[in-house]
């Protein structure tokens, strides 16, 4: 027999015999004997369990703040609606009186309330719909009011014009910007 064998078969008594525990080291003996010993590794260990356990409660605390922080704003931005519908509505008043009046003072005074009306419904969380010509027809945030037929098959599906600015809160569109859109047809 080898000597790892040999060494290794003192553990047994034989295939059906009990198995023999081998030697401690005296180290390990006297490391376990050691009451103090003992009861620093049961303390590293539960301090070990315990940074575990906050990490997880810190972690759950931070989701469910977050959470509670996004509720909040859903809650706040439909309380808001009625009150952002009104406000848009007296933008586009205003802005229709700054586009209609007869002298350069009336017109910068209306086009004053229309910009902070404009800002109002920024710090609600709204967002005015106001496309630009030649902008990509986009379905979610335009209707096409009218059609203008168009020559240039690049401009195909682009605003032309834009009739009056839509509103959107929380990348919902509550009143789409109603724009006149180009529609390319080959000539027969």
């Amino acid at each position: 027999m080898s000597e790892s064998v040999a060494q290794h078969a003192e553990e047994f008594d034989g295939p059906t015999g009990p198995i023999r525990r081998a030697r401690p080291e005296p180290e390990a003996t006297a490391a376990q004997s050691d009451p103090v010993q003992q009861t620093l590794t049961r303390l590293v260990e539960q301090v070990g369990d315990l940074s575990r356990v906050i990490a997880r409660q810190a972690a759950t605390i931070e989701r469910l703040t977050d959470d509670a922080k996004a509720r909040a704003q859903q809650d706040r931005a439909g309380a808001d609606l009625p009150m952002i519908v009104e406000l848009f509505a007296l933008h586009n008043d205003a802005a229709a009186c700054a586009s209609t009046a007869e002298s350069d003072r009336e017109r910068d005074g209306f086009a004053a309330i229309a910009t902070r009306v404009e800002r109002l419904l920024a710090g609600r969380g709204a967002l005015l719909v106001a496309p630009r010509p030649d902008d990509a027809f986009d379905p979610r945030t335009m209707e096409a009011s009218a059609v203008a037929p168009t020559a240039d098959p690049a401009a195909d599906r682009t605003v032309d014009a834009v009739i009056q600015p839509g509103l959107s809160v929380a990348d919902r569109s509550i009143r789409p910007a109603s724009v006149v859109v180009r529609r390319h047809r080959d000539a027969d």
